[in-house]
């Protein structure tokens, strides 16, 4: 044995590093979720300042025009075709990215005030304590 080791073997508990089985279930049905309440609100959004008439940038408004090779191939148009039936596409994607990212910081935020009271503390058993010092006020 040596100086400075101790004969006693001290165990620590071993943290699994893996998130709880229900995070993962939340962020998966999050990637869903919030794709689904966004599209259906700039759906929405957008519809209803159409009839308000709101100033919506004409580029965005119409039915969606490809290149010229997109036409000449017929694969990549019978995957399109759903995308060119759609009137104001380019307007419902745009607003449903500003949803998404809006949405998806608010989550955020959400979840970092619930992990900070919920999860573990700052300090692990391997943290030197915390001083203990009571600073004296100065008087001349």
């Amino acid at each position: 044995m040596s100086k400075y080791q101790s004969s006693v073997v001290k165990r620590t508990k071993t943290r699994n590093s893996e998130p709880h089985f229900a995070w993962r279930g939340i962020g998966c049905l999050m990637m869903i979720v919030i794709p689904i309440i966004s599209i259906a609100a700039a759906v929405e959004t957008i519809n209803f300042g159409l009839e308000n008439g709101w100033a919506i940038p004409f580029q965005l408004l119409g039915t969606p025009r490809y290149p010229d090779f997109f036409y000449r191939s017929s694969g990549l148009m019978l995957v399109l075709s759903p995308i060119t039936a759609i009137k104001h596409f380019y307007a419902y994607a745009a607003t449903s990215l500003i949803y998404m990212i809006f949405l998806g910081g608010i989550i955020s935020v959400i979840y970092s005030i619930v992990y900070r009271l919920a999860g573990p503390s700052r300090e692990n058993p391997l943290d030197v304590p915390r001083p203990n010092i009571r600073v004296k006020r100065y008087k001349r």
